[in-house]
């Protein structure tokens, strides 16, 4: 799988420290994806991360929401919010990127999230699914053709990214080995990969980046 490091991007989304093992939203085995992230980031020039940060009274939150239940639902605005535990407050240490993340390789950081009455799964589009991060403008003034997708989760934050990056016309390559999924409901993960490889994403992993074809 080869490289044009002036045409292809790669996308981490959110491999911070509270979806990793210990966290407060933890993905199981969020943390095995650190490996793979800092292997293809070696053969990319143009490294997009991705952070949550949020408010501390974020609507996600479910303390936000004194007698509504864990992994429930309110609507917001016409829009259905699931209810969350608290993560990624901005600033604080399980907002942070995963330790062994190798950071210093990212040409970009987009923080997303961080309006207090609106969540951001995709690292393109708020959850109203109108209000752009400028993601997609930044890629394209680079003249990003192809976007390689890797982070967490699965089903939530690399779906709607992944999703949102084929709407804006991006060839996608989702690397399975450095992504993992919430799982919730059981199943999601895989249907995640499924929908996306079903809407033209290409399927591969970080050890086949610099291969020839």
């Amino acid at each position: 799988m080869q490289i044009d490091p002036s045409r292809h991007a790669l996308l981490i989304v959110d491999v911070q420290n509270d979806f990793c093992p210990g966290g407060a939203l933890a993905v199981r085995d969020g943390d095995r994806v650190v490996d793979a992230c800092n292997r293809a980031m070696r053969h990319f020039n143009h490294i997009v991360l991705t952070q949550d940060w949020h408010p501390r009274d974020h609507v996600s939150f479910v303390t936000s929401w004194p007698g509504k239940e864990l992994y429930g639902e309110v609507e917001v605005g016409g829009l259905r919010q699931t209810l969350w535990p608290a993560h990624c407050v901005a600033g604080s240490p399980g907002a942070d990127f995963h330790p062994g993340l190798e950071t210093r390789h990212a040409s970009h950081i987009l923080r997303k999230g961080r309006s207090k009455s609106l969540d951001s799964y995709s690292a393109f589009l708020e959850n109203d699914r109108k209000t752009p991060t400028g993601l997609a403008g930044l890629l394209k003034t680079l003249g990003i053709t192809d976007i390689f997708l890797a982070g967490l989760a699965t089903d939530y934050c690399v779906l709607f990214s992944g999703l949102d990056a084929l709407a804006a016309g991006f060839n996608l390559t989702i690397l399975a080995d450095a992504v993992r999924g919430v799982d919730l409901p059981p199943g999601s993960a895989d249907a995640a990969i499924e929908r996306l490889a079903g809407l033209g994403a290409h399927i591969s992993d970080s050890g086949k980046i610099g291969e020839g074809r």
